[in-house]
């Protein structure tokens, strides 16, 4: 119903447990751009465990091959930089959700030209930068489902 994808990210467990979450909710994983890591790295598979046959995984080399991978799709991006609360949205079916690297987010020039589909984790300690990213993607993507599970 929904996808997942990372864009540029760095971090390989982080990776490794987003496409075990994607495998378990039976979520398209899609991996955009240059990573931080080869994909055959040792603890991206060991975060993975023996879940990896079962992920629908797509390989990208940009944003743009992947809005053209996915034409019937929304896209919708997460950001630090947004007010916007996931908890806020409608969801579609077949929306996908960015997630940029983790130590730089999403680059400034998409988030500006989607300021509309931009959403939010919101945090009450203004001390903290972000949520890890395997968190924030099991806290939304757990969101919509479970929202589209209600309206059906």
């Amino acid at each position: 119903m929904f996808h997942v994808a990372l864009y540029e990210p760095e971090i390989p467990p982080n990776t490794g447990n987003i496409a075990r979450l994607c495998a378990a909710t039976n979520t398209p994983l899609h991996v955009v751009g240059v990573t931080g890591f080869r994909m055959d790295d040792r603890t991206l598979k060991r975060a993975g465990l023996d879940y990896w046959d079962h992920v629908e995984l797509h390989r990208h080399v940009d944003l743009e091959a992947l809005y053209e991978s996915l034409p019937g799709s929304r896209f919708l991006y997460l950001t630090t930089k947004s007010t916007r609360s996931y908890t806020e949205f409608e969801y579609l079916e077949n929306d996908c959700f960015i997630f940029g690297p983790e130590t730089r987010g999403l680059p400034a020039a998409v988030l500006h030209s989607h300021k509309d589909l931009c959403l939010t984790i919101p945090m009450d300690n203004p001390n903290i930068r972000s949520l890890n990213l395997s968190n924030s993607v099991a806290i939304v993507l757990f969101h919509a489902l479970n929202r589209a599970s209600m309206s059906l």
